[in-house]
């Protein structure tokens, strides 16, 4: 049987009339490039340019559809609705179920649904959902009810290997404590084409464009990673100045625990000038040492 992981995801949906033109003034990206067969990066800010939500937006019969941490499609729902009254638009959480797959169940997942990605697409619709393909062996399956899932399929309630995975990508989410805190190049979404510098005016814009043409952003999201004989729950990083001497580094945003080799992993917010060299702990916890990770991509601005 193929082993899925039950991600605790949750998708917003945009539909109606309006839904093109009222999400594209709303989030960083450029929703006109949202196809049937994609899914893009993009970030919902409040006026004042900070992320209440990063999301992966796609298309799913009729609807825009945005897929983030739960605290984050919450949010990202009533901030939506508080303008959606004035257009034409149907904003809502939906109740599909999210599963991730890596690669030991990726060619058996793919074949037993039956999902066929063209050349350069990363989204396609199957009988009973939607599957986005995060990279040559990994993918977000998404279906509208539990009696679609094929028997093959081992659900595993466990996501912290599909966790790991995302952290290791790079890949940002906010969860409860990041929420209405950082800027969007912040955590690093302009690496992965989640900002449009070309689309215009949307919610957040001018704090957005004055990170990128001014030089304002001191942060970025890194990827840190070190041995613990317990699983953590860490917010806030220290680095080490020198022997005894710590000060605050950052702020911790995701995190998971591989408990069979009693490692820690994180996506944390840190200074963007920060060497890779540099030691860091969990605050006032010094039975854990954590290293900054290479990513698997630039930080600067494209």
């Amino acid at each position: 049987m193929a082993t899925v992981y039950k991600l605790p995801l949750r998708l917003l949906s945009v539909s109606g009339q309006d839904k093109l033109s009222y999400l594209h003034g709303q989030v960083t990206q450029d929703i006109n490039l949202v196809q049937e067969n994609n899914f893009l990066w993009t970030g919902h800010c409040s006026p004042k340019g900070k992320l209440w939500a990063a999301l992966r937006v796609f298309r799913l019969d009729d609807a825009f559809c945005l897929l983030g941490s739960e605290p984050e499609a919450e949010v990202a729902c009533r901030e939506l609705g508080k303008y959606g009254v004035f257009a034409k638009v149907d904003i809502k959480l939906t109740e599909h179920l999210c599963f991730g797959v890596l690669a030991d169940a990726y060619d058996e997942v793919c074949q037993a649904l039956n999902l066929q990605f063209e050349a350069d697409n990363n989204a396609c619709q199957f009988a009973s959902g939607k599957a986005l393909k995060l990279d040559d062996s990994s993918l977000i399956l998404i279906f509208d009810k539990i009696e679609s899932l094929p028997e093959l399929f081992n659900i595993e309630q466990d996501a912290s290997a599909f966790q790991i995975r995302d952290i290791l990508a790079g890949e940002p989410q906010l969860g409860e404590r990041g929420i209405d805190e950082f800027v969007p190049q912040m955590i690093n979404l302009q690496a992965l084409n989640g900002i449009s510098f070309k689309k215009g005016c949307y919610t957040g814009q001018e704090t957005v464009a004055r990170m990128r043409y001014l030089g304002k952003n001191k942060r970025a999201m890194f990827i840190v990673q070190g041995q613990s004989d317990t699983q953590l729950d860490a917010t806030d990083l220290e680095m080490q100045l020198e022997e005894n001497n710590w000060r605050r580094a950052g702020k911790v945003i995701h995190q998971a625990y591989d408990s069979k080799t009693k490692t820690y992993y994180a996506l944390a917010v840190l200074p963007n000038d920060l060497e890779d060299s540099a030691i860091l702990r969990p605050k006032d916890n010094d039975s854990v040492s954590l290293n900054i990770k290479a990513l698997p991509y630039s930080i600067e601005d494209n």
